[in-house]
């Protein structure tokens, strides 16, 4: 695009920085905290990740949106991010097979955004100075009127968001003659999530997020998943209880993401704020057990405390990232329940650690085979 024919715009963060740029997609504000990606390909997926939501988020790569966008690459119903940052956004696309250009996309969504800023740099600050809020914005161009909005941002500690993402309405995938049956707690769940199981063969009813377990097991399933989603989990005390529930039952439970930190915290293990997030598709993780590394996708700015987890006698760390030694899975040692904090569905992302849901329905099979005994 031709940047001197665009609406300038500017970014604020609420350390003072200002960076200069210029308008894509919706016109206005949009105001959250900001966090980064760096991966070069599979922006729509990001996109439309529930876990972004209340996110302004910063694209590394240089050149966004050049292959378009497609309805089947969304995670989500719409995009869950609040505003976008980057290098070059772009209008045009090569793929043929794309429905529409990035930029349309993105004002259907009423998306604010700002290109011409120089990313890495500014993603160079974030990793220096740690998370924080953030405003953009293409209508107000006055650095202290500004000022004043951001001020007025909350935190993302100690927010609820999941039930803001989380579906209304239960809504069932997959065969219904299947002998697996995987009851879903939506937080906020990736689609490729519940295509990982459903393609496994199984059968899945997803939930709203505050739907209490005995609704919840009308389903009579065989197994529970509690997924990703945005937010502190540490704010979501209806969540840890219901997970509390799901454990009495000793039945195969599975949790990715924001659902291993409710798991966690379900078993009085400690979480955390993390100083700038993990999130990207090139985070190294050992596998404990095996120990053979896997690369993964990640997206979270909470963490589960190491220290609190070793405490916990009833615990086993499975997997650990080996840039920083964070917790990256935990197994429970009394009851048939693991979580990871990346993601496995990998999209977009490498496919290393997709073995995750074979377990997990292996481990529902050997529990319907032994009477309900894992």
């Amino acid at each position: 695009m031709n940047l001197d024919k665009q609406t300038p715009a500017l970014l604020l963060l609420e350390d003072g920085t200002v960076c200069n740029g210029f308008a894509f997609g919706k016109i206005g504000t949009a105001s959250g905290e900001i966090c980064f990606n760096t991966g070069m390909t599979g922006y729509q997926e990001v996109f439309t990740d529930p876990s972004y939501f209340g996110q302004i988020l910063i694209m590394n790569s240089v050149h966004i949106g050049n292959y378009g966008v497609k309805s089947d690459e969304a995670q989500s119903d719409s995009v869950k991010i609040q505003g976008l940052i980057g290098r070059n956004l772009e209008a045009n696309y090569s793929r043929n097979q794309a429905e529409g250009s990035l930029d349309e996309y993105l004002k259907k969504n009423n998306i604010v955004c700002i290109e011409g800023v120089d990313t890495r740099a500014l993603v160079t600050h974030v990793r220096q100075q740690g998370s924080m809020n953030c405003i953009i914005s293409s209508d107000i161009l006055d650095v202290n009127e500004l000022k004043k909005i951001l001020a007025k941002v909350p935190s993302m500690a100690g927010l609820e968001l999941a039930s803001k993402v989380s579906t209304q309405k239960e809504y069932e995938l997959g065969d219904s003659n299947s002998k697996v049956k995987i009851a879903v707690l939506d937080f906020g769940c990736k689609q490729n999530i519940l295509q990982c199981m459903t393609s496994r063969g199984a059968f899945v009813k997803v939930f709203p997020a505050t739907t209490p377990v005995h609704k919840i097991n009308e389903f009579n399933p065989g197994g529970y998943f509690i997924s990703n989603g945005p937010g502190d989990p540490a704010a979501m005390g209806y969540a840890i209880e219901t997970v509390k529930e799901i454990l009495k039952e000793n039945k195969p439970t599975f949790g990715i993401c924001l659902g291993h930190q409710l798991l966690a915290l379900a078993n009085d293990v400690a979480t955390f704020k993390l100083h700038h997030g993990h999130r990207g598709l090139n985070h190294p993780v050992k596998n404990l057990k095996t120990g053979k590394c896997e690369i993964t996708s990640q997206n979270h700015g909470f963490g589960v405390d190491t220290d609190s987890v070793k405490k916990n006698s009833n615990i086993e760390i499975t997997h650990i990232n080996l840039n920083d030694e964070s917790v990256e899975g935990i197994k429970l040692k009394n009851k048939p329940a693991f979580s990871v904090q990346y993601h496995p569905e990998s999209t977009p992302g490498p496919q290393d650690s997709r073995y995750l849901f074979d377990e997990f329905i292996s481990l529902i099979n050997k529990t319907n085979s032994n009477g309900g005994v894992a």
